[in-house]
């Protein structure tokens, strides 16, 4: 998809086809931002391995934004079947909130209901011209970062916890001295867009900021479509081990009808076909089969576990991205 359809499609629902049929069974699978690309040809391949399978035809309908905004989409009345969301913080909401879903809903599938796993990278201009190489670079006076609001945006606080991270755990790191890291790294954020797409769109079309913190997939689906001539990846020394999480909605599939066909869906994410298709975009399988074929894609950098650096998501969400909480305290916009 050429760079600029592929921004200009940021926060919008779409389907994987035309509007289907009589007797075509539809799902609704709502996700976060960077993930349109990875579930058009999913679901491409799932329709075609269900009408084969079963006889039956389905359309796969998408809805990308923030992953927070996603999540209290879904609790205020979207009817998805299916979550794909960027953490599991986004998924427990809905079974806190709404009771959508039972609060066991991680153990349905292997991982944790985390079919692939990614990291936080950055992207750079062509050429590095202020030589960013590592985090210290990001809290240089002279290096603005793009990156999206974490109260929004779940790829946010993946950039924020392993920021925190890296911090945390280098030599005499302490939670004082990852306090005053990410304090002073936010000093250099210009804007936070309200999802990580956005912040893809204000760095590559806007031309704002040194260095872009991404998913790592989203990063190389950017050099890849524009071009390395405009773009390079630049891969730290330790990062995080990121692991979105993919539910069924129990509520809605058990209106709808459409309780089979959903976890057919999300257990096709696990087949040698989703893993395959999960590694052609970036995410890193869990298969070892899988990973093993594409392991020159995936270069290899230590990544920092969230209950390495964070606990879990409840102590995070409190201690970090709660209304009052560390990230209220210490982010100011800029006024320029």
């Amino acid at each position: 998809m050429p760079l600029a359809l592929l921004l200009s499609v940021a926060g919008c629902s779409r389907s994987s086809g035309d509007a289907p049929p009589d007797g075509m069974v539809t799902l609704l699978n709502v996700s976060y931002d960077p993930t349109r690309e990875l579930y058009e040809d999913l679901n491409a391949a799932f329709a075609k391995h269900w009408a084969a399978t079963r006889g039956q035809q389905v359309s796969i309908q998408q809805s990308h934004g923030g992953s927070g905004k996603q999540a209290r989409s879904v609790i205020e009345g979207l009817r998805a079947d299916v979550v794909t969301l960027a953490l599991a913080y986004d998924v427990d909401m809905l079974h806190e909130k709404a009771q959508l879903l039972p609060a066991d809903w991680q153990a349905r599938l292997p991982h944790n209901s985390a079919p692939y796993t990614s990291t936080i990278v950055f992207v750079v201009r062509q050429g590095n011209p202020k030589a960013i190489r590592d985090w210290d670079d990001l809290v240089r006076e002279d290096v603005t970062v793009i990156t999206p609001n974490p109260k929004t945006s779940g790829g946010a606080r993946w950039n924020y916890l392993a920021a925190w991270g890296q911090a945390l755990r280098v030599e005499g790191g302490s939670e004082a001295r990852a306090q005053a890291y990410v304090e002073k790294l936010f000093r250099n954020v210009p804007v936070l867009d309200s999802g990580a797409r956005g912040a893809t769109t204000t760095f590559a079309e806007r031309g704002l900021g040194d260095v872009l913190l991404a998913w790592e997939n989203e990063a190389f689906l950017l050099t890849r479509e524009v071009g390395q001539a405009r773009f390079e990846v630049v891969i730290p020394s330790v990062s995080i081990l990121a692991e979105p999480p993919v539910a069924v909605v129990d509520h809605n599939v058990d209106r709808k009808g459409t309780r089979a066909v959903a976890e057919a869906y999300l257990a096709y994410l696990y087949s040698d076909e989703g893993q395959e298709t999960a590694a052609r975009h970036h995410f890193r399988p869990r298969s070892e089969v899988v990973a093993a074929r594409h392991a020159s894609d995936f270069p290899g950098l230590k990544r920092l576990t969230l209950a390495e650096v964070a606990g879990d998501w409840r102590r995070a969400q409190a201690t970090h991205f709660a209304d009052g909480g560390l990230f209220d305290r210490i982010y100011a916009p800029r006024a320029d």
